[in-house]
């Protein structure tokens, strides 16, 4: 993990400079680009492990850069956000972003981030796309379009629109273990009224819908000290 190419983009310099500095001290080989443009340079010269990324930049924004990586193959990507950007957070998240991190920001924060998305990302496939409308898991089948959840007896059983959300924001990320900032974000973009614990308790009205046995889920599984993961292979079904 240390040794790690890191490349961060950021267009301002008082940034982008001492955090290269930062992350050569705590063991990665870093590359800085100060736009969109000056990154895909890089990126098309050099093997490059993860992206630390701006969103708001001059000309082409993080956020279309983000796309295209996404686009290019699998890159981990943590985004540098402003705390107003809540918006462009949530999509960065679903165009396939990793984390993201608020300015201003602790060099130590962002360090344990960088670490803990690539442990994550050299064991943990892609998400499905959005594309995948029909997908089948353990015993389910999941029908996006149709917003259903449909036993092997044949029989669908209702899901709320939250519930609904949180399944498919799980079953596009299958194996990645996600915060609850990060579910609160992909579900609902958190409110004033949003809080963790309501996240706790669509995960725990759900599992009782789909484990064998709820106390002690297979499915939905609790990361202590992280949030959650959906330790299941989704099929996607023609």
């Amino acid at each position: 993990m240390d040794g790690s190419h890191i490349l961060v983009v950021d267009d301002h310099r008082d940034i982008r400079d001492p955090l290269a500095v930062y992350l050569k001290r705590h063991g990665f080989r870093t590359t800085t680009a100060q736009s969109a443009a000056a990154a895909r340079d890089v990126l098309n010269k050099a093997s490059i492990d993860l992206v630390v990324l701006d969103i708001m930049m001059p000309g082409e924004d993080g956020l279309s850069l983000c796309r295209h990586l996404q686009e290019r193959g699998p890159l981990p990507v943590i985004l540098l956000t402003a705390m107003t950007e809540l918006a462009d957070r949530v999509a960065g998240l679903e165009i396939g972003a990793d984390d993201y991190v608020i300015k201003p920001f602790e060099p130590r924060e962002l360090v344990a981030r960088i670490r803990t998305v690539l442990r994550r990302a050299s064991r943990v496939p892609k998400p499905l796309g959005e594309e995948r409308r029909r997908i089948a898991f353990d015993s389910w089948l999941f029908d996006v379009e149709k917003r259903e959840l449909i036993g092997e007896d044949g029989v669908s059983i209702p899901l709320s629109t939250g519930e609904f959300r949180l399944l498919q924001v799980l079953t596009q990320r299958p194996n990645l273990v996600l915060t609850r900032d990060q579910l609160i974000d992909l579900t609902s973009g958190r409110s004033a009224q949003v809080f963790d614990r309501s996240i706790d308790n669509q995960v725990s009205r759900l599992r009782k819908k789909i484990e064998p046995d709820p106390r002690n889920p297979r499915l939905i599984k609790t990361v202590w000290g992280d949030g959650y993961v959906f330790a299941c292979e989704p099929r996607v079904v023609e």
